[in-house]
């Protein structure tokens, strides 16, 4: 082969690469939801690339055609657009923005990027525009959650909690006060078990959306749980004192609810009110004080009103049994441990446990964490509590660790109060070192009413956690006030999605949407995902389709002792 032959042959092959990568290129950006307009200025050359026909229908032949642009955006985009488009008048390199087109109502991230010389003088101009309609759809799903019930349209439990700490702020500042009406539908289990659920939920939406109507200023309500709701009002004075609220409530339930089916149900309530800051001087002892004269009400034969009275408050209190035998627990430390397997969704593998209390009382009665829980948290016990939790958890751990050098990471949830104790770190190390376990084979649980006092100092005691090696999960997503804004300024590594999104993540559509977004735009975060409650084949499968991490649930895997926890370890570790 002659000299010329060979720089034709290798001219021939650096024509075939370019068109190779040309292809790629244009592949790329034809498959990309962007289009891009390229300027150079030397030249005076303008070109539009790959989507240019998905966002506007009119052609650029000329730089001065980017005007046709402000025709077709709102209004209220028209200058911020022109001062992005042209960024070189200011010297600037990059910057964007977030425009809404007139007629199709998509959603455009606009970026415009400006290449200098030497001299500083522009050479070529870029224009981005991206559609980040889906995006920001999604972004207003996981908004409406973290605000609202998804069943009423109603506040959320946590949100409204924090509505009404805002209320009693200012109602210490301005010498005012603040009423709480806690509101319990009548004899709601007997709706739920002779007529189904499904009609249960229909007319617990039903009173939810009546009630939207009394909201208003200063005028705010939520849907708490089940047949619960709670009011809050601040200066409750005429139009809008609790007096007012209640008969146009029991005025509404003269009438029957219509249900889909046909079927008509009138119900009642009962209702306890509490009053800042005769009642409480805090947000959950008033919602605490509300709720007791509520059973007070019911006592009374139901469909009644009662309003807080230190006398009701005293005797419930000295009715409650339970308190005094958890005491006597709590220093007899007569309490068990169970553990709930949790499973990597790709090849089911074991990932770690979560550690869970149970406890038995003196006449052998179990007693549900959901009952001795919120009381431990109110007397203070919960902290003893917690430290025993901590320590026998870790120490089966350190056992199942030495016997089957299994990794796995250790699940432990945290109250809110234990947590913001002075000392809490300083013991969690010193336990973790008393059986040598390293930080980064624990994992704790918080949930968000751990932030509802003051966030910016409860996210630095996780940094510091999370800095030691220890691992941080955001408990319950979706039933709290997590707005993507919050969630990504915390130091969190995983997040649990709440059980009652997966109990119907199969049959309703809405959940699907919901859940999907949750975990798209979680793993955007970099958090890996936990699906509580999972208790079927199916929605294991479906899960597994929109790669949820991790699941957790009877459908692998039910809450067991730490012997039952070896049996599984010996199991798996035999088959290694």
């Amino acid at each position: 082969m002659n000299k010329l032959e060979y720089q034709v042959d290798l001219l021939n092959a650096i024509n075939q690469k370019l068109r190779k990568d040309e292809k790629m290129l244009r592949l790329i950006c034809e498959t990309s939801n962007s289009a891009f307009l390229y300027y150079n200025y030397e030249e005076e050359k303008v070109q539009t690339i790959a989507n240019w026909d998905h966002f506007f229908d009119f052609t650029i032949q000329d730089i001065r055609d980017l005007t046709k642009l402000y025709d077709c955006v709102e209004e209220k985009y028209m200058i911020p657009l022109r001062e992005v488009l042209f960024i070189e008048k200011q010297g600037m390199k990059s910057q964007s923005i977030e425009i809404r087109l007139k007629d199709n109502r998509i959603c455009i991230e606009v970026e415009v990027n400006i290449v200098y010389d030497d001299n500083g003088q522009p050479t070529d101009k870029i224009i981005r525009f991206k559609d980040v309609t889906k995006f920001n759809a999604q972004n207003d799903e996981l908004t409406y959650m973290a605000y609202y019930d998804i069943l009423t349209g109603l506040y959320n439990r946590n949100y409204f909690v924090r509505l009404l700490g805002e209320f009693v702020r200012r109602a210490g500042e301005e010498n005012e006060m603040v009423a709480v009406m806690f509101l319990d539908v009548d004899d709601f289990r007997k709706i739920n078990d002779g007529m189904g659920i499904i009609v249960g939920d229909e007319l617990v939406q039903l009173f939810g959306q009546y009630l939207i109507d009394l909201m208003g200023d200063n005028v705010v309500i939520s849907h708490f749980n089940s047949d619960i709701y709670c009011i809050a009002i601040y200066g409750p004075y005429g139009a809008r004192s609790v007096e007012t609220i209640y008969q146009a409530i029991r005025e509404r339930l003269k009438k029957p609810f219509k249900l889909t089916s046909g079927q008509e149900i009138f119900i009642t309530v009962s209702v306890g009110v509490a009053e800042y800051p005769e009642a409480a001087s805090n947000t959950l002892e008033l919602i605490n004080c509300a709720e007791i004269v509520m059973f007070k009400a019911k006592s009374k034969g139901k469909d009644k009103i009662q309003y807080f009275d230190g006398a009701i408050l005293k005797d419930f209190l000295q009715n409650v049994s339970i308190e005094t035998k958890l005491k006597e627990a709590v220093f007899a430390q007569n309490f068990m441990m169970h553990f709930q397997p949790q499973f990597r969704t790709t090849d089911r593998a074991l990932r770690g446990v979560e550690a869970l209390i149970r406890w038995k009382d003196d006449t052998g009665d179990m007693i549900s964490p959901a009952v001795f829980i919120p009381i431990a948290e109110k007397n203070g016990t919960i902290v003893p509590i917690g430290t025993w939790v901590i320590e026998e958890s870790l120490k089966a751990y350190a056992d199942w660790r030495r016997k089957y050098h299994y990794p796995l990471i250790m699940s432990i949830n945290i109250s809110a109060i234990q947590y913001k104790q002075p000392d809490f770190i300083e013991k969690l190390l010193q336990i973790l070192e008393k059986y040598d376990i390293s930080p980064y084979e624990i994992e704790l649980e918080i949930t968000e009413s751990i932030l509802i006092d003051d966030f910016t100092e409860i996210t630095e005691r996780l940094a510091i956690l999370r800095d030691i090696g220890i691992k941080i999960s955001l408990d319950d997503f979706g039933t709290g006030f997590s707005s993507l804004s919050y969630l990504k300024g915390l130091p969190i590594d995983t997040l649990k999605i709440d059980k009652s999104f997966i109990d119907t993540v199969i049959t309703d559509e809405n959940t699907r949407i919901i859940t999907e977004s949750i975990i798209y735009m979680v793993k955007k975060l970099g958090f890996e995902t936990i699906a509580e409650g999972v208790e079927t084949e199916e929605q294991f499968k479906y899960l597994n389709e929109i790669s949820c991490d991790i699941i957790q649930g009877y459908y692998l895997g039910k809450p067991m002792p730490a012997a039952d926890i070896e049996k599984l370890l010996a199991n798996m570790t035999s088959n290694v």
